[in-house]
C-alpha cells in the first residue's frame, strides 16, 4: 500500500451525540471531554496508519472555536498531517451539526503527536 493509500485509508471520523453528562455549567461540552475524544480519534488514526503500537506524546494545540451545545451531534474527524521517522501527527476536527436541521460547523480543531513504539516502549519507524 502506498503512503498515499493509507493516509486515505486512516482517515477516522466518528459521530457522538452531546448528552448533559459532557456538560459543563454553561450546557456546552466540558472542554476535557471534548480533548479526551479528540485524542481517541488521533490514536486511532494514527494506528490505523501504522498499525504500530502508538503512544501519545503531545497535544499540540488545540483551538475552541464554537461552543458545542448539549443536544447536538458532532462528528470528529481524525487525518494524517505530518509523518516524521518515528512519529506523526494527527489533525482532528470537531463538527457541530444540529439535530434536527441541516446546520453544520466546524467548532474545534487540534493537532495531536504520536511516537510509534516496540514491545519494550522504544521507538521505531512509523513506515
Amino acid at each position: 500500500m502506498t503512503t498515499e493509500e493509507r493516509l486515505q485509508a486512516s482517515e477516522t471520523r466518528i459521530f457522538k451525540t452531546v448528552f448533559p453528562n459532557n456538560t459543563n455549567h454553561y450546557d456546552t461540552l466540558f472542554g476535557g471531554s471534548a480533548m479526551a475524544m479528540m485524542d481517541e480519534v488521533a490514536f486511532i488514526t494514527a494506528t490505523r496508519f501504522t498499525r504500530k503500537r502508538m503512544v501519545t506524546v503531545s497535544s499540540d494545540r488545540i483551538d475552541f472555536k464554537k461552543p458545542i451545545p448539549a443536544g447536538t451531534i458532532i462528528e470528529l474527524v481524525g487525518t494524517v498531517s505530518y509523518i516524521g521517522n518515528t512519529s506523526l501527527k494527527v489533525l482532528v476536527e470537531i463538527f457541530i451539526e444540529e439535530m434536527y436541521s441541516f446546520v453544520r460547523e466546524k467548532a474545534i480543531t487540534g493537532t495531536f503527536t504520536f511516537v510509534a513504539i516496540d514491545e519494550h516502549k522504544h521507538p521505531v519507524t512509523v513506515l
